[in-house]
């Protein structure tokens, strides 16, 4: 199961349409598709430590802080899920919902690894010009592959698409925000 799900989420990370194949769209798949979130979280923290270096911390404490972003965390995988449900209604692609969600939770164990592949360079010392280019590229790279998940999960145009990477992006300001008041930031 996480095998598949992540040579599936591999070859859409390449813009194969082929990895939907290998990605279990039933609705126990989508269910075991969350264990991408604890195979992310390791990564989510080192991302999250490493702004941490670079900002001071949070100013409440290690432990709020943490705490505060382990609730985030969770939130927005869950809250992505069950908000793109009624988008998914909305766009005539109910039944596919299982399908996409399971490709979108594996495809952010490939989101996560070229963020911290991009990142490190810039904490081991690249020039902050190169750091940041690197930085804006991955984010790139994330909301194009968000874009290809939700298309070719969904069956769906570009433009309608769009709407869920805007989805994601307006719930993770959201769930930012109130990362940092918790956590006193």
């Amino acid at each position: 199961m996480i095998e598949a799900g992540l040579r599936g989420a591999l070859l859409l990370a390449r813009g194969r349409l082929d990895g939907l194949l290998l990605i279990d769209g039933s609705s126990g798949g989508a269910a075991r598709s969350f264990w991408a979130a604890a195979i992310c979280l390791p990564g989510f923290l080192a991302l999250r430590f490493l702004a941490w270096s670079e900002g001071g911390g949070p100013e409440l404490g290690l432990l709020r802080g943490l705490v505060a972003e382990l609730v985030g965390y969770a939130c927005a995988w869950t809250g992505f899920a069950l908000l793109a449900l009624p988008l998914t209604e909305v766009a005539g692609r109910r039944a596919e919902w299982p399908r996409f969600v399971a490709a979108w939770n594996w495809s952010n164990v490939v989101q996560y690894l070229v963020m911290l592949a991009l990142t490190l360079p810039g904490e081991l010392g690249l020039p902050p010009l190169l750091a940041h280019g690197l930085g804006l590229a991955g984010i790139g790279y994330a909301l194009w592959l968000e874009w290809f998940v939700a298309r070719s999960a969904l069956g769906i145009v570009g433009g309608k698409a769009v709407a869920f990477v805007m989805l994601d992006l307006a719930l993770g300001l959201a769930i930012g925000g109130m990362v940092g008041r918790l956590s006193g930031g």
